[in-house]
């Protein structure tokens, strides 16, 4: 059997756990028109839009036809207001020569202040017909990407959700870990993610829950993810979030023995017999494997052989590369 002394290397300090993909912010486009049949649906899902892109055009015809009524109620009291003020003027000149009574400045001043009234009116009354106009267009408030669509040309549109769109076709990941993980992670932490694809994505910790849930007794970590590639919101992917770099004390993997859901391994007493010793494991690095308790320093480890060991078998200790033999009940050759 060959021995091994336990050796400090860095180790990456990681939490493994799973959570869903999702929309950074996802906003939703409804119409401001109810009651409008729709023209043409301009995008399809999975298209990138610009902020002001067209994505709906509903009939703009009864609007437009209020327009042209509207536009041309202005130009009738702009025409009354002009009429009012030559008349305001003539009977002031009048007025100033002691030719008219002052009821008459005050019917024409009167009358003026109506006209100016009844254009403003117009004014506010086209403006009104232009916005419902403006309304049959509908474009996308932020660049991003759409998500969803529940429209149809021809339907007749209510106060719900025609489109959906993801803001900037930004995703985040949403992982929930426990209570104690929660207080091990920093805003800032590197996160490495599996695609659906088998490649690695990158991301970093935006945002911690500033709460834990009373009922699990877990919280929220979320993680921007600048360039998902292969995956997409609603689907879920396991990651490593990464919470940085520490020496820890390593054995070979293959001097760990696994049983009924423990880690041993044997150490060599000076009586030359393997003595099984309970230990925690944590990440493995490379082909050895992190020690976090059970192991001093200086102990010398069964690096070989291990699996065919019992507690108290006689041993004999063999130079390092040579091969280990199946020892016999009750001691290891």
């Amino acid at each position: 059997m060959a021995t091994v002394v336990p050796r400090a290397q860095p180790v990456s300090r990681e939490i493994l756990t799973s959570g869903a993909m999702a929309a950074w912010e996802e906003i939703q486009i409804g119409a401001e028109l109810p009651g409008v049949r729709v023209e043409a649906v301009l995008v399809e899902v999975g298209d990138t839009v610009r902020k002001g892109d067209v994505v709906v055009r509903l009939d703009a015809r009864s609007a437009s036809a209020q327009l042209a009524r509207s536009n041309a109620a202005v130009r009738e009291a702009e025409a009354a207001l002009a009429l009012a003020e030559s008349r305001a003027r003539r009977t002031h000149a009048l007025a100033a020569e002691a030719l008219v009574p002052a009821q008459d400045v005050d019917d024409v001043d009167a009358g003026e202040a109506r006209a100016r009234a009844q254009l403003d009116t117009a004014r506010a009354n086209r403006d009104l017909a232009q916005l419902q106009v403006d309304f049959a267009v509908i474009r996308a408030p932020e660049p991003g990407v759409i998500s969803a669509r529940s429209v149809q040309p021809g339907q007749m549109v209510g106060n719900g959700e025609l489109l959906r769109l993801i803001r900037g076709g930004r995703l985040e990941w949403r992982a929930e870990l426990d209570e104690a993980d929660v207080m091990r992670v920093t805003a800032g932490a590197a996160v490495v993610l599996d695609g659906t694809d088998g490649s690695r994505v990158a991301g970093r910790v935006r945002q911690i829950a500033p709460g834990i849930d009373t009922g699990r007794r877990t919280g929220t970590v979320y993680v921007d993810v600048p360039k998902p590639g292969a995956l997409r919101a609603g689907a879920f992917a396991q990651g490593r979030i990464v919470l940085g770099t520490a020496t820890a004390l390593t054995v070979p993997a293959e001097a760990v023995v696994r049983r009924d859901g423990r880690a041993y391994v044997f150490l060599v007493d000076p009586e030359q017999r393997a003595r099984e010793r309970l230990v925690e494991v944590g990440v493995e690095v490379g082909a050895d494997i992190e020690i976090r308790s059970g192991l001093g320093a200086g102990d010398a480890v069964v690096a070989r052989g291990a699996g065919f060991l019992s507690d108290g078998d006689l041993v004999r200790l063999a130079p390092e590369g040579a091969a280990p033999a199946v020892p016999p009940t009750g001691s290891a050759q």
